[in-house]
């Protein structure tokens, strides 16, 4: 009886480190490289949509604005067609050297390492209407 109770309970150790060991590679990984799902999903949760009308380049419109946050760490846009897009700063009214193509429905970052607070806008190449997400 008492070899039973034991071989069960070698067993059950078993499992219990091999399974502590098959967790600890991802999230020593996630640790690394600073990402993580939560981190994600509270960046990409706090997402806004936008529509961009037709014969303007500019999201948002007139004299309106975007605010980073602390949400996210970058400037992600998620648009529903390809686009060309660059990030123009409120503050110093220059825009990005280059356009960032975006991949219809997958997030792209825009922008990176901007500082909470930060005011700014997209600026399309096209002038086409345009709609889809923003994170920032």
């Amino acid at each position: 009886m008492h070899i039973r109770k034991r071989a069960a309970t070698g067993l059950i150790s078993a499992v219990l480190v091999t399974g502590a060991m098959a967790l600890t590679p991802s999230a020593y990984a996630a640790q690394r490289d600073g990402t993580s799902p939560t981190g994600a999903a509270s960046c990409y949760g706090s997402a806004h949509s936008y529509s961009k009308p037709s014969g303007s380049y500019a999201y948002p419109t007139g004299t309106g604005h975007l605010t980073t946050t602390s949400n996210c760490s970058d400037i992600n846009i998620k648009t529903n067609t390809n686009r060309y897009v660059q990030v123009c700063w409120l503050s110093t009214s220059t825009c990005q050297s280059d356009y960032t193509l975006t991949t219809a429905g997958q997030w792209t970052t825009v922008a990176t390492n901007v500082l909470d607070g930060t005011d700014f806008f997209f600026w399309f190449r096209s002038d086409a209407s345009s709609t889809g997400d923003w994170a920032a």
